[in-house]
């Protein structure tokens, strides 16, 4: 069976946590993620993937979803670490036009502090 780990930590800058996941993000796993992003009082939100082999449509649709409520709630997004795997799919499926995505969470921080500032 497919398992997720999900390890959540401040990111730099105010009001920013950095998602980390580790296992593959499908059907059979998303619930952990949809959990994780659920948190009361979760603000701007990194998902690291570095860890993460492979995502199946129903792991893209759960980020997408969140991507959409960090929009509507005035909060910021990013995807760091995808591997070539996942940055195929985002091509492909054109999510890449839309997430904003980065090598590393350090860089998504920088972003997210020079957009605020």
């Amino acid at each position: 069976m497919e398992k997720i780990d999900i390890t959540c930590t401040p990111g730099e800058g105010n009001d920013v946590t950095i998602l980390t996941l580790r296992g593959p993000l499908t059907l059979a796993t998303l619930f952990d993620l949809q959990t994780a992003v659920r948190q009361p009082g979760l603000g701007n939100t990194i998902l690291d993937l570095t860890e993460v082999p492979y995502i199946d449509s129903a792991g893209l649709g759960t980020i997408l979803s969140h991507w959409a409520h960090t929009q509507r709630i005035g909060k910021k997004f990013a995807v760091t670490g995808a591997c070539e795997r996942v940055q195929v799919l985002f091509q492909l499926t054109k999510v890449n036009s839309l997430l904003p995505c980065f090598a590393t969470a350090n860089e998504a921080c920088q972003n997210f502090s020079s957009a605020t500032a």
